[in-house]
């Protein structure tokens, strides 16, 4: 028991490290630390709406019976639709509402790093409700990997860059790429996928590499983009609101 509490404190070690620099090192200005810490309450907010969205098209994939007759094709529309689909959208809904809501004229460097702290708000919460049946590996390992940071920075990049060059169809991109990466992710995990081929099991392994690859690739982009005015000057959507 001693182990497992140890475990699970030491996994929120790498996301409480990442949401103090990204509060606190980038910015000194205190309205940005405020909204920072909003996002922050945003994203765990984002668990209502999941669970509602989530137990809404469970029910309606349940109703389909794909579960008796198909397992392999209900697990992929059930990690890829059920679960992924619905908190990355939720998530994403969490985020724009924080931008409609504040008064904060921010950049492209900021909805990278707010929809990071959104999905940190998100997978701290998560990992808590994981931890109750979790063995100390997956509680480790879901800890280090970050998944929810990765997801968010993609999301929020490709959100930045759409609102800079006025291409709106560019702020979908990092959504569905977070969407299909999460979705695979977990499907990668069930039971149904590793049964086609027990060399599967090396997907997953990538896929959490990949989440931590793209955490750096976050510090990366953050530590350049805050020493140049194309990614710290304020959108237009922030300034025309």
């Amino acid at each position: 028991m001693i182990l497992f509490l140890l475990a699970c404190v030491v996994s929120f070690v790498p996301s409480i490290s990442l949401l103090l620099w990204l509060r606190n090192c980038l910015k000194k200005e205190d309205a940005y630390k405020k909204l920072c810490n909003q996002t922050l309450w945003q994203g765990a907010k984002c668990m209502v709406p999941i669970l509602l969205l989530s137990g809404s098209s469970y029910f309606i994939l349940r109703l389909t019976g794909l579960h008796n007759t198909n397992p392999l094709l209900y697990q992929a529309l059930y990690k890829f639709i059920v679960l992924a689909l619905m908190e990355e959208a939720a998530k994403y809904w969490g985020f724009t509402r924080i931008l409609k809501k504040t008064d904060y004229a921010y950049s492209w460097l900021d909805t990278a790093v707010l929809m990071t702290i959104i999905g940190l708000g998100f997978g701290m919460l998560e990992s808590v409700v994981y931890a109750i049946d979790a063995s100390v590996p997956v509680v480790l390992v879901r800890g280090v990997c970050v998944p929810h940071a990765g997801y968010g920075f993609l999301t929020g990049y490709f959100y930045g860059k759409g609102s800079k060059s006025e291409k709106p169809a560019l702020k979908w991109t990092g959504f569905l790429l977070s969407w299909l990466m999460h979705g695979l992710y977990d499907f990668s995990l069930s039971e149904e996928f590793i049964a086609i081929n027990d060399n599967l099991a090396i997907v997953a392994l990538h896929l959490a590499v990949l989440d931590i690859v793209l955490v750096f690739f976050l510090i990366g982009f953050a530590r350049k983009a805050k020493k140049q005015a194309l990614y710290t000057e304020p959108l237009p959507e922030a300034i025309n609101k």
